[in-house]
């Protein structure tokens, strides 16, 4: 295993939940990371972001890490989740904050 993807493994296992999304949280570059960050924000949840921006190396090698070809990437529980359409599709069918209560993630929804 290369450097990159022992580190990508490492954040992985080591978060609940992890997102790698092109800019940060306050200030997203891509459409895309903007409405994962969003979704998460409202459910409540606590995540740790990755910007592969920053990283050409953690970019391409969480494509590979992960066998999908885009980014944003949700990890819950060192389970890869999806990008921004599976988790709008979760949200939209009210299946995404059961699917992270049952994998025991605290939620803390906005007033």
């Amino acid at each position: 295993m290369s450097d990159v993807q022992a580190r990508i493994a490492d954040d992985v296992k080591s978060n609940d939940v992890l997102l790698y999304m092109k800019g940060t949280p306050a200030f997203p570059q891509c459409g895309f990371s903007a409405v994962t960050v969003q979704i998460l924000s409202h459910v409540g949840v606590k995540f740790k972001a990755v910007n592969v921006l920053e990283d050409q190396e953690v970019r391409e090698g969480i494509k590979t890490f992960s066998n999908w070809p885009t980014i944003p990437q949700l990890y819950v529980k060192g389970e890869f989740v999806g990008g921004a359409d599976i988790v709008r599709e979760m949200f939209e069918q009210e299946e995404l904050v059961p699917f992270l209560e049952e994998r025991g993630v605290a939620l803390e929804p906005a007033a």
